[in-house]
């Protein structure tokens, strides 16, 4: 990320993914999904860092997270957690071919709500199984004296991406396009 250009009123805050967290919810459709359930995951390995100034148009954000680093958190028998993380790591985000996937802001609208909280608006680029697309969220956020916290969901279609609706058990469960991601982020001035 460029930092050239950044008013005197933007912070750098690099994330800590340890004390963040970033989930996809999946779901179930399909003659058994009334009994099947709905798949959370987890990202793993990501990283990022956050420009934020309130009083400008100066804030940036990027993502990048390891494909390969999704895990389901659900409480599953072994068989049923094998099954479930190859169909989603081969055949549905491919990962050896697509190791990476990255958010990268263009626009970022930040409105005040009290001394420091703010609704913050993000228009980017969301990079996935090797397409590029626009996406859009909402993110409350919260500044401390060296830390910011920001929490937010926002939903995605697998189709925007290329990417292939899971199915399993011969299709009679089968995941619905749409995802919806959760993230909770603590960053650190860095």
């Amino acid at each position: 990320m460029a930092h050239a250009g950044f008013g005197a009123g933007s912070v750098q805050y690099v994330i800590d993914p340890k004390a963040s967290q970033f989930t996809v919810q999946a779901f179930a459709s399909g003659l058994i999904s009334v009994v099947a359930h709905s798949p959370k995951i987890a990202v793993r390995d990501w990283r990022g860092e956050v420009r934020f100034a309130p009083d400008s148009n100066d804030s940036r954000v990027l993502i990048r997270a390891k494909t390969g680093s999704l895990e389901v958190l659900d409480e599953l028998n072994e068989q049923d957690r094998r099954q479930l993380q190859r169909v989603m790591y081969h055949e549905v985000l491919e990962i050896e071919r697509f190791p990476e996937f990255s958010f990268e802001s263009s626009d970022i609208a930040v409105h005040r709500q009290k001394e420091s909280t703010f609704q913050v608006s993000i228009s980017g680029r969301l990079t996935l199984h090797g397409v590029v697309d626009g996406e859009s969220l909402v993110a409350h956020v919260a500044l401390g004296v060296d830390t910011l916290r920001a929490y937010g969901e926002f939903t995605i279609l697998q189709t925007n991406y290329g990417i292939k609706v899971a199915q399993i058990a011969g299709g009679t469960l089968k995941l619905q396009d749409e995802l919806k991601c959760s993230f909770y982020v603590m960053g650190r001035k860095g």
